[in-house]
């Protein structure tokens, strides 16, 4: 049996975040990735450069192409930059029923803002109610819920709560914006205690696409069957082995890229390479 998800995102020219990261976390995991692009963004791993919107149209009709012919375990959605194409792709996915991780894309690793003005309201009023689970870090938390960034676990509550009203399935409020010598990942779901992930905490310049990586690894431990809570503590410890890999990479000149592939790089053959 083979494993499919797809992803509906942005494109990451450098090839750390967004469409990329996702594809390569999804093969890392053995999960077939199948892709609808939302926008094209001149990127590398200094920053953010140029960001182009394609047309809600040839967005939906991706979706329409991937969603009538391959058989989609499940959805990660990341990047959606204005209000059309989150319109566009809240329909085809009410077509089309899956289940779907948002990862509600606002601000790139360098800073810079992916999430057009008046973006926000449409996401949570479209998108969120079909979501099996948010993944927002502690700054697009405080966006999405209208409050100050959180500082405690009653604070993360409150935050989260918000969200589970608009209609999340449930909410993983992420911690790598945080401080202290651990990562505490807390998911918030109805009517249960919230469940915490931690793993302790990388200091390191290569973290550019942790955001898309992990929502995607989600996805695909959720494609392959595993419940929930267990898709996102395997996603936790697969990023954390991504990030740990990642110092000796040297990619780029700023912020790097984690290690998709580092269980395969590893054992990768060499008898066919030739001097």
């Amino acid at each position: 049996m083979t494993f499919t998800a797809l992803t509906i995102a942005g494109s990451d020219s450098g090839g750390g975040a967004g469409i990329q990261a996702d594809l390569k976390t999804f093969s890392a995991l053995g999960v077939y990735g199948a892709s609808a692009l939302t926008a094209v963004t001149a990127q590398n791993t200094c920053g953010v450069t140029a960001v182009e919107t394609l047309s809600p149209s040839i967005v939906a009709a991706q979706i329409d192409a991937v969603l009538s012919d391959i058989a989609i375990d499940a959805i990660k959605i990341g990047m959606v930059s204005s209000a059309p194409v989150i319109d566009a792709v809240a329909d085809r996915l009410l077509a089309h029923r899956r289940r779907v991780v948002l990862d509600p894309v606002m601000i790139a690793t360098s800073g810079d803002r992916l999430l057009e003005d008046g973006a926000v309201a449409s996401l949570m009023r479209r998108l969120l109610p079909l979501a099996q689970i948010v993944t927002p870090n502690l700054p697009e938390a405080a966006l999405l819920s209208g409050r100050p960034i959180a500082g405690d676990d009653a604070s993360l509550a409150a935050q989260a709560q918000v969200m589970l009203d608009a209609g999340a399935g449930a909410v993983l409020i992420k911690d790598g914006h945080g401080r202290g010598p651990t990562c505490r990942d807390v998911l918030f779901r109805r009517g249960a205690a919230p469940q915490v992930f931690s793993a302790p905490r990388l200091v390191t310049r290569q973290d550019h696409g942790t955001g898309c990586t992990l929502s995607a690894a989600i996805a695909a431990g959720l494609a392959r069957g595993l419940a929930l809570e267990d898709a996102v503590a395997g996603a936790k410890a697969y990023l954390h082995a991504a990030l740990a890999a990642a110092e000796g990479m040297g990619i780029g000149k700023g912020r790097g890229p984690v290690h998709h592939f580092w269980r395969v790089w590893q054992d990768a053959p060499t008898d066919h390479i030739t001097a």
